[in-house]
């Protein structure tokens, strides 16, 4: 059954959400009528964009069992949306009960869907905070009480950093909730890289629709370079695709040209 996610409008329809219209993409079920048509209107523009979302959540999947085989047990998850449709919770959880979780979002509604979502399950909570403000967001978290920052943490970076423009300091953030979680900690992170077709249809949409939200597509060595400090681990900073894929899974024909790229990395 869907269930209203965003700010209700006069016509009840609702204010569309980044989030819902992820959950559209992923084939689940929380999302507006209004996310819907926003995120049918961007597939007019950029057809692949279902394509880039799962791939990055698939990524999310395979880290959190991979940092779960480590031993690690608890779990930031940073701008995450809602908890649904393949989550770190869900993921984590199906591999040891005990994981916990805290996500975060800067949309109040988004934050507070999610809260219902993840009323019935232990382990888990949500705070509204604001990734660029790392002092607020980490004291907020710690207010939660599920989170013990001095056992071994995973923050989760998934298919955000695009929205932290260069003036706010992405290398700078990294560097915060890397000393946060410190040398027993992950951080787990994802971007996209700049795409001639992505790029040229976000311009289309403009044209069609409204502005696209700004977004700093980076290429794979920026990232490198964002992460400037850490240990990053094997295989590297590679393609989203290319991130320890599970034997006998499905992969694209030609992984290594997928726009994007993923990386584990810990405090030195």
């Amino acid at each position: 059954m869907r269930r209203a996610v965003g700010t209700p409008g006069a016509d009840g329809g609702g204010r569309p959400s980044k989030a819902g219209m992820y959950s559209y993409w992923l084939g689940g079920s929380h999302y507006l009528p209004t996310d819907r048509d926003r995120a049918e209107r961007a597939l007019a523009c950029v057809p692949h964009l279902p394509y880039l979302v799962r791939t990055h959540r698939a990524f999310l999947r395979r880290a959190v069992r991979y940092l779960v085989g480590l031993g690690v047990a608890q779990f930031l998850d940073l701008g995450s949306g809602l908890p649904a449709d393949g989550s770190v919770h869900e993921v984590a959880q199906g591999v040891n009960p005990d994981c916990r979780v805290v996500y975060t979002d800067l949309d109040a509604a988004v934050a507070t869907e999610g809260r219902r979502l993840l009323a019935d399950v232990p382990g888990t909570g949500y705070v509204h905070a604001d990734i660029r403000d790392p002092e607020r967001l980490l004291g907020a978290v710690a207010e939660c009480g599920l989170l013990d920052l001095g056992r071994p943490t995973a923050v989760v970076m998934v298919d955000v950093l695009q929205h932290i423009p260069d003036e706010d300091d992405p290398a700078g953030l990294i560097a915060a909730y890397a000393a946060a979680v410190g040398p027993a900690g992950y951080l787990a992170i994802s971007h996209t890289s700049p795409d001639p077709d992505t790029l040229a249809g976000l311009e289309l949409y403009a044209q069609l629709y409204a502005p696209s939200p700004a977004m700093t597509f980076r290429h794979p060595m920026r990232v490198v370079e964002l992460l400037g400090g850490l240990e990053i681990v094997a295989p590297g900073v590679v393609p989203v695709p290319l991130w320890r894929p599970e034997p006998g899974a499905d992969t694209d024909r030609n992984p290594e040209h997928f726009f994007g790229c993923a990386a584990l990395a810990r405090p030195r």
